[in-house]
């Protein structure tokens, strides 16, 4: 019997440990006066149980490692048990030897739509398109998952995206807005596709590099902003060949605020050029780059 129990707590403790993410999932359906709000509470509550006990990689991780997350769901309308709205997606990383996260992800996603029915089970299967709830979200648990590991060793995140450019392939025959080329620009088809592609490798690059500098803060502040500077300054490899690209907003979507905190405290460094390049590769921001002080 004790061998029974002590089987059952090693097995339990194994699943507590497979899974990868620490997400807060927020469903605000406010605008859905007449619809059955409980409905949301319990989808709110599927969600979270559904992103955070899925093994996404086979991977055990202590919970400190696990990568903190968020998933905003905001429903504009519905139709019965159909519904349409928005979902922010926003992931962070630990640096190290400090208490310090940093933003990785921050991307809101306007082409979301799907059904759903209270108690109804979220299960993931990645060859067969069954809800495009669990195909948006699973989408996104695995670019979280893959732009995490790119900050940690070149080109990491690789095996993530291709699960999620498999989810994005599978869902397509489902014909919701978003997984289409014809859908937009700035979609999760563009999304996976620029960032598998070897046009993007300099952004994932200097994701690596803006970490490396990150994690170096507690050592030498002075190396680390030179550090970081040299690869946000490596975004112009990829402006010159795709100016504003679609990849490159979504990086300075997570990274701008950073950025200007960056370098507007602690020892000086020669920024001048840094200014003006970024007001060059994301002119979006530039009211940003101008708060700089140097």
């Amino acid at each position: 019997m004790n061998k029974i129990i002590a089987f059952f707590f090693f097995f339990v403790c194994s699943l507590s440990q497979a899974q990868q993410l620490n997400c807060t999932v927020t469903v605000n359906a406010q605008r859905l006066s007449n619809a059955n709000q409980q409905v949301f509470k319990t989808l709110q509550s599927s969600l979270t149980e559904f992103v955070n006990k899925t093994d996404w990689t086979g991977q055990a991780l202590k919970q400190n490692e696990k990568i903190n997350c968020s998933m905003y769901i905001t429903l504009s309308s519905n139709n019965s048990d159909q519904f349409t709205g928005t979902i922010q997606v926003q992931s962070s990383r630990l640096i190290f030897n400090s208490s310090y996260s940093s933003p990785v992800l921050n991307f809101n996603d306007k082409d979301f739509s799907f059904t759903y029915t209270e108690f109804e089970n979220l299960l993931y299967n990645p060859s067969v398109f069954e809800s495009n709830l669990v195909s948006v979200v699973s989408f996104y648990s695995y670019m979280i998952l893959g732009m995490d590991a790119d900050t940690f060793l070149p080109l990491a995140g690789n095996p993530y995206f291709d699960s999620a450019q498999n989810i994005a392939n599978v869902a397509q025959q489902g014909g919701y807005k978003g997984w289409s080329q014809s859908d937009g620009n700035q979609n999760r088809y563009f999304l996976i596709n620029d960032m598998l592609s070897p046009t993007f490798v300099e952004i994932r690059q200097t994701s690596l590099n803006y970490h490396a500098g990150l994690d170096i803060m507690h050592q030498d502040l002075k190396s680390a902003k030179e550090k970081i500077k040299t690869a946000v300054l490596n975004l112009n490899k990829v402006n010159v060949l795709r100016p504003n690209a679609f990849l490159t907003r979504v990086f300075f979507d997570a990274k701008y605020d950073e950025i200007v905190s960056v370098f507007s405290g602690g020892p000086s460094i020669s920024i001048t050029d840094l200014v003006e390049n970024l007001n060059k590769i994301s002119p979006l921001n530039s009211s940003k780059w101008a708060s700089i002080k140097y």
